[in-house]
Formats: structure tokens, sequence, C-alpha cells
């Protein structure tokens, strides 16, 4: 057993405020709380609370392990001639080093991480940036109705940030390249020992990049990126929908320090048809039939989206408004989740009262008239 005498000098328990028989749990709650209302962040020039916060990290960082916990609580029940190893927490002559960048995952390092923001930006266990993905950028493209159903290749036309045609994003000068930072040696982070611990941030210097550029690139100015007009092909897939978002892999804002690229987001804006309309899968259209058509029935033609019109019968007494599906002569979709489903057109008949008649006709439906028993108001 690796006994510390501070682990039976100190209780920690106390010091996180939680019973000795406490879970895991209720242990990462309660220095979660702790350490965001002594977080030296949150109380810059605070002697008292940056000391507190020493203790409280110091305490997690045995109780938040539960095998560092089960030999905490064995040096507490030994007591103190229960045999003490020489020296500080380290083995050394009392000094602790506090690095949040270099505590291992699901411990105090990952805690403070997400509650501070010490690894935000892409920055390494050791606090320096590294590789950062790019910005995802977002483009409008109109197309055509019937463009829209078949699908199509095209080609964006956009002014964005690209990676630098000089330096081919490097930020240095061409014939140069970026130097190990002389402040932080490379590391990307500087200590700052203030008594027992020793506390590491991004050194400002390199911005934590751990590098510096003698000789900035003179298109770039060193940031390896520059904006300039560029072209993406894109493929719109066939049944593409209005207002529907198509992301393209990579093709993106460029990313930094050898990160990836963002993507580029293309939202669909598809002009209405003269003729049809969508609904889902199914095509919507309007046909007009006379009134012989509707009351004595008949073939009537219907225009598709191809260009090739379908024959559909209509019943005897066909009401007008009344809608007829054509099966299979909708839009045609594609998804790795449903396959490929095909639509159907949707008829709706709408029967046309003449607004000039001629002899012939007036006469005829006169006939009709006097013909007619049944009321359709009754």
């Amino acid at each position: 057993m690796t006994a510390q005498r501070e682990w039976f000098e100190k209780n920690y328990y106390d010091v996180l405020g939680v019973s000795v028989d406490a879970s895991q749990k209720d242990i990462t709650k309660a220095y979660r709380k702790l350490a965001r209302e002594l977080h030296p962040d949150q109380n810059p020039g605070d002697s008292a609370a940056e000391e507190k916060f020493k203790d409280v990290s110091a305490a997690y960082d045995v109780l938040g392990d539960e095998a560092k916990r089960k030999e905490y609580d064995e040096v507490r029940r030994l007591g103190p001639m229960g045999g003490f190893g020489g020296g500080g927490p380290s083995g050394g002559p009392g000094g602790f080093s506090f690095n949040v960048g270099d505590m291992g995952g699901g411990d105090i390092g990952d805690l403070l991480g997400q509650m501070f923001g010490q690894a935000r930006g892409g920055r390494g266990r050791n606090g320096a940036a590294g590789p950062q993905r790019g910005a995802d950028l977002t483009a409008q493209l109109s197309l055509d109705f019937d463009d829209a159903a078949t699908g199509l290749t095209t080609t964006l036309y956009l002014t964005s940030d690209a990676q630098c045609s000089t330096c081919s994003g490097s930020g240095a000068k061409p014939g140069t390249q970026p130097v190990a930072c002389g402040v932080c040696g490379g590391r990307g982070v500087v200590d700052d020992n203030q008594g027992l611990f020793s506390f590491s941030s991004p050194c400002r210097n390199c911005q934590g990049r751990g590098t510096v550029i003698p000789d900035p690139c003179p298109t770039c100015h060193g940031s390896g990126v520059e904006r300039r007009p560029r072209e993406v092909k894109v493929r719109i897939p066939a049944g593409v929908s209005d207002g529907q978002t198509i992301r393209l892999k990579g093709r993106g804002a460029p990313g930094r320090g050898g990160g990836p690229a963002g993507d580029l987001l293309v939202e669909i804006n598809v002009q209405a048809h003269e003729r049809f309309g969508r609904s889902g899968n199914n095509l919507t259209v309007h046909v007009p039939i006379t009134f012989a058509e509707a009351a004595l029935g008949g073939t009537i033609e219907v225009p598709t989206l191809d260009g090739t019109p379908v024959n559909l019968k209509l019943k005897p007494g066909t009401q007008s408004g009344s809608r007829h599906r054509v099966k299979g002569k909708g839009i045609t979709t594609t998804s790795k989740k449903s396959g490929t489903q095909t639509g159907d057109l949707i008829v709706t008949v709408d029967v046309v009262v003449p607004t000039e008649l001629t002899d012939d006709e007036r006469a005829a439906i006169e006939q009709l008239a006097a013909a007619t028993t049944v009321n359709p108001r009754s």
C-alpha cells in the first residue's frame, strides 16, 4: 500500500461535504458543485477560494478514483501508525503538480475541461492546440421542378475561406517552415508554479499551437486560409424536395493545424411547376373534363411529368373535384433506410361549365333540364 501522510491528516469526505458511504455518483456531483464555485476563474484574486479549490481538487483526485478511495479508506482505518511512505504525493519533498490537461480520462481533468473549457477548441491533453475541424458552410441552390424530380449534377460557385493556395495551409512563406515556440519549447503550454502546486495554461506566445511562424505567408498572413472564389460540383439525387438540405462531406471551410475540413450544407429551393404539384412522393395534377364525360363516364388522357400521357377511365357519375390514382407515375426516391420508392399520380378532375353555348348546345341542355326529375337541393 502506497500510503500518503496527507491522506490521514485530511478528511477528504469532509472537504467534499459527503458521507464516508457516499456513492461515486454523489462524490462526483459534490465535486462539480464545489469546483464551479471555487474555481480561480470564478474568483479572481481570492486566495482563500483558491486554497479551497486546491483542497477540493485533491480530495476528488483520491475519492473520485475507486482504487485510490479504497486505499485512502484503509489508511484512515489504520491510523497514523499504519505506516506512511516518505515525501509528498509525488514521492518527492512535498511538491504537487496540478495540470488539468495531464489528468486521465474520467477524472478531475476531464471534469474541469468540461466545466471551464480547458480542452475547448481542439486542445490536446497537454493543453496545446491540436488539429481543428473547419466550420460548416451553407449555400443555396434553386432547382426546376423537373430537375428536382429526376436529379442532376451541377456546379456551385462560392466565395468562402479555403486553404491558402500560396503556402498550402502551413501559414509560412514558401521556402520556410513554422518553428517551435521559444517560450513553451513546443509544448503549447506554460507552467505557473504556486507553492506546492503547478498550474499549466496555454502559451500566449503561440496561442497553444506549440509553433510560431517567423516568416508569414504574404497571401494569408500566417493563417493558412484565404478567401477566394471556388467551384464545387454537387450531385443532386432524384426526388429532392423543397427545403431539403444536402450535406457534402469535407467541402466546407478548411481545418486548422492539419484538422479536417468542415461540410458544405446545400439548402434546396424547388421552383413551382406550372401544372404539377407534389405531396411526398406523389405528384398531383388537376384535369378538366366536360359535363358529358362526368355524367356518362369515359376514358380521358392525363399528362405525366415525363411527357408521356396515360389514359384514365372515369366511371359514369364522376363528381367534380374527385381524386383518382394512377399507380407508379409519381416521384422516385432512393435512400439507404427505405430503398427505392415510387409514388403515384393523383388526378383531380374538375367539371368545366361552358360560358358560351351554341344553339345546338343550348337546345340539348334545355332538353336535359326538361327531362331532369331530381332536384339536387332537395
